[in-house]
């Protein structure tokens, strides 16, 4: 046995098949008991965790180094299972006996960067929807199973919407299959998916294309404008403007706000793209927020009680009373592309906007999209979207911006 530091490289560089024709270990220098383990006749090279438990010494098999898994993730899958065997907990006994609640609880405890509003989706789907099966072990769950309930959820949730049956039920068992996936990994012995059984019965779900038509425009907008709520206005405002996501941007704190470069600056972490975002503020976005600070709240944007508004279900009702204009908070993302895409500005100019992907468009890594060539297409949309809206007041920082 050798000792190593585990890294990306110095598994790349690992011998396998090994010359001596015998499977080989190699242990990490850092994390005792986590290593590589390279089969002695094959290319093979595994991530392994090894400990003594209850006096016998029990190995177990992470995954295969390649597969989409990290060293770094591999570590901190072995930290879990290490800590269960300094508990006592043979994993090999343990094996199979997974139950589906507790492959939720794994997944989250390991999958540490999951957006708070994922798991709160993650959990409802299980523990509300599937409650009769979270004890049960996952094995247990059968195709036939699988198949009954994805046509007794469409039924139960048809009610509240043309397609928000199919989107449920759908989305229910895509989180099952997430589950499945994370232990089968783990378990290699573990059955094939049940809900491969759906692949020819998934719920037909058009694209979603409701948003704020530009007729309807000044009704909305001034509806808004009139809400009782100034925090719930503004947060409506910010969302029209900008067409961020709901809890990017209700999540905002003065210290997202650079007010002496007008940029809004949202870190990584907390972008559903898991790429930060520095948006330009146009000369709306930037009066809206200086008016928020004036209201002196020391941290969010816009506070809500016990911490930040996400909740854009009420307001909006308050508006389609008024109006008749029924949306939801990603239905004004989608009417700020809309209008952003009638404004003649580049497509990789939107994409920055809105914080999308460029995906393979070899083109577009070639690009600098900096925060100023930025600035020019938010400042467009905001003009065109005022117009539509009826907006006849000059924003107080109209002057300064397009200085």
């Amino acid at each position: 046995m050798a000792h190593i530091r585990v890294t990306e490289k110095a598994v790349a560089k690992l011998p396998a098949p090994d010359p001596s024709g015998k499977q080989r270990l190699y242990w990490d220098e850092d994390l005792k008991g986590f290593g590589v383990l390279c089969s002695g006749t094959t290319r093979s090279k595994t991530f392994v965790v090894q400990r003594e438990v209850n006096g016998r010494t029990r190995r177990v098999k992470i995954a295969p180094t390649n597969v989409r898994l990290s060293v770094a993730e591999a570590r901190e899958r072995a930290r879990h299972i290490l800590a269960d065997m300094y508990k006592g907990i043979d994993p090999k006994a343990a094996r199979g006996a997974v139950t589906l609640r507790q492959a939720l609880d794994m997944y989250f405890d390991v999958s540490r960067n999951i957006r708070p509003a994922t798991r709160r989706d993650y959990r409802n789907a299980i523990e509300r929807h599937l409650s009769n099966w979270c004890d049960r072990r996952l094995r247990d769950i059968t195709p036939d199973m699988v198949e009954a309930r994805h046509r007794s959820l469409q039924a139960e949730v048809a009610g509240r919407g043309r397609y928000s049956g199919h989107r449920t039920a759908n989305g229910i068992m895509r989180t099952l299959t997430t589950l499945w996936m994370f232990i089968a990994e783990r378990e290699p012995d573990l059955p094939p998916c049940p809900v491969r059984r759906l692949r020819r019965q998934w719920f037909p779900v058009p694209r979603r294309e409701r948003m704020v038509r530009a007729d309807d425009l000044p009704r909305f907008y001034a509806a808004v404008k009139a809400l009782p709520s100034k925090t719930a206005s503004d947060y409506l405002l910010l969302l029209l403007f900008t067409g961020m996501r709901k809890t990017e941007a209700g999540s905002l704190t003065f210290g997202d706000v650079d007010f002496a470069q007008k940029v809004i600056r949202v870190r990584a972490i907390r972008t559903k793209s898991k790429r930060k975002l520095d948006l330009p503020m146009s000369d709306v976005v930037f009066d809206l927020m200086v008016a928020r600070r004036a209201i002196g709240h020391e941290e969010y944007v816009f506070p809500s009680r016990g911490g930040f508004m996400t909740d854009t279900g009420f307001p909006l009702d308050q508006v389609a009373a008024a109006t008749g204009i029924r949306v939801s908070a990603h239905d004004l993302r989608r009417t700020y592309i809309t209008v952003a895409e009638s404004c003649d500005i580049s497509p990789y100019a939107l994409k920055g906007l809105i914080n999308h992907s460029a995906g393979n468009d070899t083109t577009a890594g070639y690009i600098g999209l900096g925060v100023e060539r930025l600035r020019v297409a938010a400042q467009r949309v905001a003009d065109r979207m005022k117009e539509l809206c009826g907006v006849d007041e000059a924003p107080m920082g109209t002057v300064a911006m397009r200085r």
